[in-house]
């Protein structure tokens, strides 16, 4: 089985994680919560708690670990210095319209991380060069968005483009963050590559899913 994938920027905060590959598994106990493809955000401060629906988790409770699962969607894990406060983010179309990262950065401020020392790692997701959608998509991500959007979509046919995610998804961590504080895998398409990636897109409801995770305390 092959071992998760880690960041650069995740490993030099200290925080021990994985993006998920075709078949890998989070550490024993890991935490999720039910995704709904929202902007909810589920908070941990000492591990008893449930996590409900929501599609970004945070937690600032030592020795655990939370994650989200994905199959084209973009995940976003991200740390302070010393894992002391992390998060996982689930972020499709619906949950990067409805405005899911600034959600997690808002509740990341709240449980003491500042923002100028946070790093985030945009996990593989669906490519540009395979994720074409169509006019009601390109308004709800517009209405967030707007010129990023516009830096991020190449039109297809009439009412259509192709978008990528994960520009989307950078767009928003820089609201916040410093460039280099944000990362990502650069060249990776969870559907153009069977051979390491699950994706919906690729395989509908065959799929299966990817889990992405990272551990608060290093």
């Amino acid at each position: 089985m092959s071992a998760a994938l880690e960041h650069e920027l995740l490993r030099s905060a200290g925080a021990r994680h994985g993006f998920g590959l075709r078949g890998t598994q989070a550490p024993a106990g890991t935490l999720r919560p039910k995704q709904v493809h929202g902007s909810a955000v589920a908070t941990l401060r000492d591990g008893s708690e449930r996590l409900g629906e929501a599609d970004a988790a945070v937690c600032r409770a030592p020795g655990v670990a939370v994650a989200v699962v994905t199959a084209d969607c973009v995940p976003i894990l991200l740390a302070t210095p010393g894992a002391r406060v992390v998060a996982a983010v689930h972020a499709g179309w619906r949950g990067l319209a409805a405005g899911v990262v600034e959600a997690a950065l808002a509740a990341l401020a709240a449980e003491g991380a500042r923002r100028g020392e946070l790093v985030a790692a945009i996990g593989p997701h669906v490519g540009a060069c395979c994720y074409e959608v169509d006019d009601p998509v390109l308004a709800a991500l517009h209405a967030r968005f707007g010129g990023a959007l516009d830096a991020a979509a190449n039109a297809t046919r009439p009412g259509h483009a192709r978008i990528d995610l994960g520009a989307l998804a950078r767009a928003a961590l820089l609201q916040a963050l410093a460039p280099g504080s944000v990362g990502g895998f650069d060249g990776t398409c969870t559907r153009c590559d069977a051979a390491r990636f699950e994706s919906h897109r690729r395989d509908g409801a065959r799929a299966g899913r990817m889990v992405h995770w990272v551990h608060c305390g290093g």
